[in-house]
């Protein structure tokens, strides 16, 4: 087939699934609605989990989009030729609708037809699906569609549960997969049966077929309505598409290593990958930005500084010109212009934050190279992996630094070091182990009686916020848990006693006056019009679902916002509400916990 590039691709995937009538909808923030389990968005299905668990989804009962992502869990591994942190998925959903025959015959037309789809060569495909076991069965189901297909027997592999089967955490929805692989367009023709082991086999595609919930006792219990995600990502197919071998090859990142005057030719394995995790970690930074996330010590905020720093570490070590940051963030908005418009509308803030970091870390840098002298003079030489780690801990020195500068004073920063370093480390990475465990039920940490009151508790203390504050508070997050609601808002200074005593009134006025809170689906322009607001910066669909909280006698609106719910359907069942800590969560940004009793 002929070369493909990424916005050819996602206009492909939409267009064609818009044909099968799906609704196509924006991509979600990075930054989970609510969400207490995770601190981004780590898959496409994420934010749509509340509507597999049974929502009505306002675009209907079929979706598609391109779904922004963040990982970083491996982020170790970024830089060889697959793993990313950001990265774009691709999916179809069906929410109790279509299920295996027509998500598999679709996914097959997408792939093989050379008119609307991407007219690969049957040949060149391979297909897995699940083996079967004490819990579940054999999925014979789905083989014998893509048999019905004319994919030979012998190109279909069944395999155990840890290759294709799909569950959103430890408990909830789940079922088996079938996935979708194709052999490298490398001049050679493809084995005539699917190997796991043969990397020319790539997984471009992974249906999920969700059949059953997971109980907490482990039992799997059928669903009354089983439901379909689809997950293709777009770095990996685009390369794939295009005979490259890597996902830095593509003409997405072609730019930017042009920016950087940079090339993979002439450079060594060791520099190509530093040069790798440069412009990955500078990319997600722009998106993480984007979306609201800025540098700090806690939460997202830590994530963000950490892959900012790692780059500009990395950059050091590669000697980048001056001004190497500010080319690459303005070629990563370029290039994303015309998918993600938000990009342009917040470059201005996107520039600003990532080069304010950067001249903080300069100075960081320059303290910590100076304790690193120190220390090389009073311990002979010696630099321990504690001592790695303490300067990583006390002035922000990476690690990468100190082992590059170890090695240029005559050490071997060795296994035993690095050990001594992670055991340092693992003490104080609870929130990047957060962030990266990929474990999330998406929506609401869960769907509990007691989180669903303070899912609407939340809403009521926006609304008293705007009413005490000023419509200046716009929300910028939100983390629910059974034991508490954690909201982010926009507000230039710090609460008062006064100020936090008059929000907790209001809600509680609200509350005890037991007013009806009803669910409405309708255009965003409508919603707009009836003045519902939302997360601030937040993209919506054209349809959109609308909580309002108003008093029937009266038809006072006290709250009306966009938001997938669920909520209680009267405010007396939400029990008294106590604001426990008002604080900075960022630069302009405060944070209330609140509970109720």
């Amino acid at each position: 087939m002929s070369k493909i590039s990424a916005n050819e691709l996602r206009s492909k995937y939409l267009n064609f699934f818009k044909s099968k009538g799906h609704t196509i909808i924006p991509s979600a923030s990075l930054v989970p609605e609510g969400d207490a389990s995770v601190l981004f968005t780590t898959a496409g299905m994420h934010p749509l989990v509340p509507y597999l668990l049974g929502q009505e989804h306002p675009g209907g009962k079929r979706v598609t989009n391109v779904q922004k992502c963040i990982r970083t869990g491996d982020i170790e591994e970024v830089g060889d030729n697959t793993h990313l942190t950001f990265f774009e998925m691709l999916g179809n959903w069906s929410f109790g609708d279509y299920f295996k025959e027509d998500a598999i015959k679709w996914s097959y037309e997408f792939l093989t037809n050379k008119e609307t789809g991407l007219g690969l060569p049957l040949e060149r495909l391979a297909i897995t699906c699940f083996a079967g076991d004490e819990d579940a069965p054999k999925d014979t189901e789905s083989a014998e569609i893509w048999k019905s297909l004319g994919v030979p027997e012998h190109r279909i592999s069944f395999l155990p549960k840890e290759k294709n089967w799909w569950i959103a955490g430890t408990t909830g929805p789940c079922g088996p997969d079938t996935e979708m692989h194709y052999w490298i367009d490398d001049g050679t023709p493809a084995s005539r049966e699917y190997d796991v082991n043969e990397p020319k086999w790539v997984e471009i595609w992974n249906d999920v077929f969700m059949q059953f919930e997971k109980m907490p006792d482990g039992k799997l219990v059928p669903l009354k309505k089983p439901n379909v995600d689809t997950g293709m990502g777009l770095d990996r197919v685009l390369a794939v598409l295009n005979g490259q071998s890597s996902v830095y090859d593509t003409e997405i990142f072609k730019g930017m290593w042009e920016v950087l005057a940079l090339s993979q030719d002439i450079m060594t394995n060791d520099e190509v990958k530093k040069a790798r995790i440069v412009l990955d970690h500078v990319r997600a930074g722009v998106f993480m930005v984007s979306d609201g996330v800025e540098p700090s010590n806690k939460d997202r905020g830590y994530v963000l500084r950490r892959l900012l720093r790692r780059a500009m570490v990395m950059a050091r070590m590669l000697n980048l010109k001056d001004k190497w940051l500010e080319a690459l963030v303005g070629k990563v908005i370029a290039e994303y212009a015309s998918a993600y418009g938000e990009l342009v509308e917040k470059s201005e803030q996107i520039f600003q934050v990532i080069l304010a970091e950067q001249k903080k870390f300069e100075a960081t840098l320059e303290k910590g190279l100076k304790q690193f002298e120190l220390r090389i003079k009073s311990q002979e030489s010696r630099i321990s992996g504690t001592d790695a780690f303490d300067l990583y801990q006390t002035y922000g020195f990476p690690k990468e630094l100190t082992k590059e500068l170890a090695v240029q004073a005559g050490q071997v920063f060795d296994a035993v070091k690095e050990r001594e370093y992670e055991e340092e480390f693992k003490k104080h990475q609870e929130l990047s182990r957060t962030a990266s465990a990929g474990q999330f039920k998406g929506g609401l940490a869960s769907h509990s009686e007691k989180i669903v009151r303070l899912h609407t508790a939340t809403h009521l203390m926006n609304a008293a916020l705007r009413q005490v504050l000023g419509e200046n508070v716009w929300q910028k997050g939100s983390n629910i848990t059974e034991e508490r609601t954690r909201f982010d808002f926009t507000h230039g200074q710090k609460m008062t006693p006064e100020e936090i005593a008059a929000v907790e009134a209001l809600v509680n006025d609200w509350v005890a006056r037991d007013l009806q809170v009803k669910k409405e689906t309708m255009s965003l322009e409508e919603a707009r019009n009836l003045g519902a607001i939302g997360v601030f910066g937040e993209k919506y669909a054209d349809t959109v679902s609308i909580y309002t909280v108003y008093d029937p006698n009266t038809n006072e609106v006290v709250s009306r916002e966009f938001c997938g719910g669920p909520h209680v359907e009267h405010t007396g069942v939400i029990g008294q509400f106590k604001v426990q800590k008002e604080e900075a969560s960022s630069a302009g940004v405060r944070r209330i916990k609140a509970v109720i009793e």
